[in-house]
């Protein structure tokens, strides 16, 4: 007798197609086949209604598979949104992913045309009142009579790739050494580079344990850096040595939990009265003494209870005035010699967070605040009309949670105050490929100065830092870094020595890949490359060259 195998039923798959029904070859059939369905459309109906329910007694319900579009922003059939290639497409039920306004897309958003769109440029007539005057005569010898030209570093001049084993955080130019630029990571490591004879670099890995969120020099001692991380601690390290030590701690007993664990981000230091000045994740204001490295006093309430405190600038003419920002949606200005809970001068209102905020570098009467609602606001003079910003820029920089935010900065060379430079978040599409460029904008107008960018790096760079004594240009990608120059002091493209472009992590087996190829959105040690960004075989054999496009 043969053996008997068990019969298994198997559940019905069902598809879903973009037309309700297929057409017949001919009219003929079509008349046929509905006659045939007018007969024993009944008897089928109820056939499957008992078959459906034999089918779902024994957990044999029918698979449907859908090969209909799904749009995978709002979640409905009939289009796509996304990524196509380097050109990103908007959902048409959503606003515009740039302006945050409805009626168009992003690719037709007018500020996308033209970053002056709207902008009410600064009035060339003096409107300066009498304590504004006073406060500028501070001030005056050092500012030229005339508007310098910008110079713009739109080349890149060396770089040294995936030299951190996380994500850049912060940058930081030394004091008084023109070619050491210092660096932060996620994972609480700094680093140390000379740009210059580029193959001098160093990592302290045991600065702290996670995120570091800001670094200052110490202003007595140009060997020395203060650093406030996530893990709640402030530090004090020796560049020389290595050696760190922890002056504050906000989790002596460890973790207790989310509720309870205090983050670092703030930071600025103010020369005059020796103090660090440093704010946490809860809102609060905390001061330790630069010469005895103690905390001194209690901490301060300055923005809303349990908000995250991410900026912190004093006035570089008037250091007792204080500049904070904050995921409350507001930017405060104090008088740090009176400052306590609710004390503010102004409350500058954000429609969003607040990423950060900044005295502008010369007279430090300026203000230029970057928010996550695709706006850059200036106002002109703080002792002006404070109520609303002087303008608006409309900017691409709503970022996503694993980037570092995006944070617009003075030029401290520009004496006119008015160019500032930040990374873009949208890509846009150059010869096929998706390059996020690094935008100089004259904010007195709103014009876009100069965009640049390089082929080779298709990753977003959101830390950017301009040198404060010489034309350079430090940019943080991914785990990157790079230096530009202007093209008139780099090296032609002939002449380029393969040596200023230094590749870590025992990588040199992938130096066919492209520079500062790696994932933002991952933090892995493992070099993951963008697959659809490396579709140009063309920018793929340029590894060595570098072309830059820049609008003037």
């Amino acid at each position: 007798m043969p053996p008997q195998t068990r019969r298994m039923a198997f559940p019905k798959v069902v598809i879903e197609r973009e037309t309700d029904s297929e057409q017949s070859s001919s009219e003929e059939d079509e008349a046929d086949v509905e006659q045939e369905e007018e007969v024993v459309l009944e008897s089928e109906n109820e056939g499957k209604v008992e078959q459906a329910l034999d089918e779902k007694k024994k957990g044999k319900a029918p698979i449907t598979i859908s090969l209909k579009k799904v749009c995978k922003v709002c979640k409905k059939p009939g289009h796509e949104a996304g990524f196509k290639g380097a050109t990103y497409i908007d959902c048409p039920m959503k606003p515009c992913f740039l302006c945050k306004m409805p009626g168009h897309t992003t690719v037709a958003c007018p500020h996308r045309v033209a970053t002056e769109y709207g902008v009410v440029p600064a009035p060339h007539k003096s409107t300066r009142n009498a304590l504004e005057y006073m406060f500028e005569r501070q001030i005056r010898p050092r500012v030229p009579p005339i508007k310098p030209a910008f110079v713009i570093p739109d080349q890149v001049s060396c770089a040294v790739i995936r030299y951190h084993s996380r994500r850049v955080t912060s940058l930081e130019f030394h004091p008084t050494k023109n070619n050491i630029l210092l660096s932060g990571d996620k994972k609480g490591q700094l680093g140390v580079w000379d740009f210059v004879k580029v193959h001098e670099k160093i990592v302290y890995g045991n600065v702290h344990s996670c995120i570091l969120n800001n670094m200052k020099f110490k202003p007595a001692s140009d060997d020395t850096v203060y650093a406030a991380s996530s893990d709640g601690t402030i530090s004090c390290t020796d560049l020389e040595t290595g050696i760190s030590v922890s002056l504050m701690n906000l989790n002596p007993d460890g973790w207790q939990g989310q509720n309870s664990w205090r983050m670092l981000y703030g930071m600025d230091i103010n020369a005059e009265k020796g103090a660090v000045l440093v704010a946490d994740n809860f809102g609060f204001l905390y001061l330790v003494d630069t010469r005895s490295n103690d905390p001194t006093g209690k901490p301060i309430l300055i923005h809303k209870k349990g908000s995250k405190v991410v900026g912190l600038h004093c006035n570089p003419v008037q250091p007792d005035l204080l500049l904070s920002c904050g995921n409350d949606h507001f930017a405060r200005i104090w008088d740090i010699r009176h400052i306590e809970a609710g004390s503010s001068i102004y409350d500058l209102a954000h429609s969003r967070v607040v990423n950060s905020a900044y005295f502008s570098p010369v007279s430090g009467s300026k203000i230029l605040s970057t928010s996550q609602d695709n706006r850059l606001r200036i106002w002109d003079s703080i002792f002006g009309n404070m109520d609303s910003p002087s303008r608006e820029i409309v900017h691409s920089h709503d970022f996503n949670r694993h980037l570092t935010a995006f944070k617009a900065e003075w030029d401290p060379r520009d004496s006119s105050e008015s160019l500032a430079v930040i990374g873009r978040y949208i890509s846009e599409n150059y010869d096929g490929a998706a390059l996020h460029p690094i935008d100089f904008i004259d904010v007195s107008t709103g014009q876009l100065v100069a965009e640049v960018m390089d082929p080779n790096i298709t990753t977003i760079s959101p830390v950017n830092k301009l040198h404060p004594r010489d034309d350079v240009l430090a940019s943080g990608s991914s785990r990157s870094l790079f230096i530009w120059k202007p093209k008139e002091k780099c090296e032609p493209v002939e002449q380029k020595d393969e040596g200023k472009i230094v590749i870590c992590a025992g990588a040199e087996k992938k130096r066919n890949r492209k520079l500062g190829d790696g994932s933002d959105d991952s933090d892995d040690d493992k070099f993951r490359p963008k697959g659809k960004n490396l579709k140009s075989k063309k920018s793929a054999s340029k590894s060595s060259q570098y072309t830059i496009k820049v609008k003037r």
